[in-house]
């Protein structure tokens, strides 16, 4: 099973995608992927849309989020898939997850006003479909649609990283809770896209180690944001620690995102798939249309 067109991370716009979670199945079901996660940011509102899109499209389905945390000073995200997305404990820890993302936009926003760009939490606002989880992303197609800068990736650097006008941190769950939510939920963690924090080799295998420690098991090797070098590099690590591999494009939008849905290279074969230990979870279309109705 490991040579499977499995997607298990992309957003809709419940969150910081501009797709819906139906356009997203027909998306990923054009594409040719033959299992398929929704994993919005903090927020399990669109699960049960995307597992009733995905039944109508005959396309296999696992439950999904990412959850933002705070670990050595650096966001990071964990994927939680095949767990029950009414999990009273997981609601309520997103919930808590996304408290504060107002707060922090308005922030956001004053800097930006700083150095001239004005109105920002209000134009972000334009492009959120859920307000509790107004984001950086929000803000940078803001910024394009008015001209401030030419593409998303411009907005980051110039605005949106540490040390730029429009930078605020914000305090996310603790990994052990993340990873304690998904888990008791009846799903697996798994560490999202490590190629892009900024650790050091030292803060990375922290990162890892404590994550196996409070049970989580699993990282992804393939994802839009690695390099080819950092597929091997995360594909050895997964070895190393005994983790399972996933796979997912981290897609958020048609012309922004670097990957489509479905387009990533294969997980190497020598890995276990994530997946095969969620054999049980996968939602089939039958099954699916049952729990819908």
């Amino acid at each position: 099973m490991a040579i499977l067109n499995a997607d298990l991370h992309c957003h809709s716009n419940v969150s910081d995608g501009t797709l819906s979670p139906e356009q997203l199945a027909a998306r990923a079901s054009a594409n040719g992927v033959e299992l398929w996660a929704l994993t919005d940011h903090d927020e399990v509102g669109g699960q049960r849309r995307a597992m009733a899109a995905a039944s109508a499209l005959g396309l296999p389905y696992l439950t999904g989020t990412e959850i933002s945390i705070t670990f050595a000073g650096e966001t990071v995200h964990i994927v939680g898939l095949g767990f029950d997305a009414d999990d009273p404990q997981l609601k309520q820890g997103l919930a808590a997850t996304r408290g504060g993302r107002e707060a922090r936009a308005r922030e956001m926003a004053a800097g930006l006003a700083v150095v001239g760009v004005k109105d920002a939490f209000e134009g972000a606002l334009r492009y959120v479909g859920n307000p509790e989880l107004i984001s950086r992303t929000h803000f940078a197609r803001h910024l394009v649609e008015t001209g401030v800068c030419n593409d998303t990736y411009e907005v980051f650097r110039r605005f949106l990283v540490e040390g730029k006008p429009g930078y605020v941190p914000h305090r996310w769950a603790k990994l052990g809770d993340a990873v304690r939510w998904i888990s008791e939920a009846g799903g697996i963690a798994v560490v999202a896209h490590p190629g892009r924090y900024k650790f050091t080799p030292t803060e990375e295998y922290a990162l890892f180690t404590e994550f196996v420690a409070h049970g989580g098991r699993g990282v992804e090797v393939v994802t839009g944001s690695h390099s080819a070098a950092e597929y091997l590099k995360y594909a050895d690590l997964a070895q190393e620690l005994g983790l399972l591999a996933s796979r997912g494009s981290d897609f958020h939008a048609p012309g922004e995102s670097r990957t489509d849905l479905g387009a990533l290279p294969w997980l190497p074969g020598t890995l276990a798939p994530v997946w095969e230990a969620l054999a049980d979870r996968v939602i089939a279309p039958l099954d699916a249309a049952t729990a819908s109705s």
